[in-house]
């Protein structure tokens, strides 16, 4: 017997499949990516013209709104006394390790008591590297 053989047709690889699952992965990966925010409160900083700092030291950020609600190192603070900041500040610290310098970030409308509040509680803890933080220009 004899056989003929086939013509043998080269594979073809079709890319519209490929295609489809990567648009389906990237419109899946779109919707469910949280875009993390610098701080939960809503904060409106004063302005100020200064060179930002080359080298960052071990920080500790400390927000506080212009209703007077503390936010330290991503965790809101219930209470507003001088004794629950600096108990917050001082775990804050502990946790970033030696030298970390408490980052004070007050809205513009923030009463000066609620940042004199942030002072004194980081005073009673020790901790005497303070900064404030500005936005760049007038905006």
């Amino acid at each position: 017997m004899k056989f003929n053989p086939r013509p043998h047709a080269d594979p073809e690889i079709n890319l519209i499949p490929f295609i489809d699952v990567l648009l389906v992965i990237l419109i899946f990966l779109m919707l469910t990516t949280t875009y993390s925010k610098f701080t939960e409160l809503q904060l409106n900083l004063p302005s100020a013209s200064a060179d930002a700092s080359q080298t960052r030291p071990k920080e500790v950020v400390v927000s506080v709104a212009a209703d007077g609600r503390y936010m330290i190192a991503g965790q809101e603070l219930l209470a507003r006394d001088t004794d629950t900041v600096a108990a917050a500040l001082s775990r804050a610290a502990s946790a970033a390790g030696q030298g970390s310098v408490i980052v004070i970030s007050a809205d513009a409308q923030a009463s000066h008591q609620s940042v004199i509040t942030v002072m004194e509680a980081a005073r009673r803890q020790g901790l005497t590297q303070l900064t404030f933080a500005a936005q760049t220009g007038g905006q």
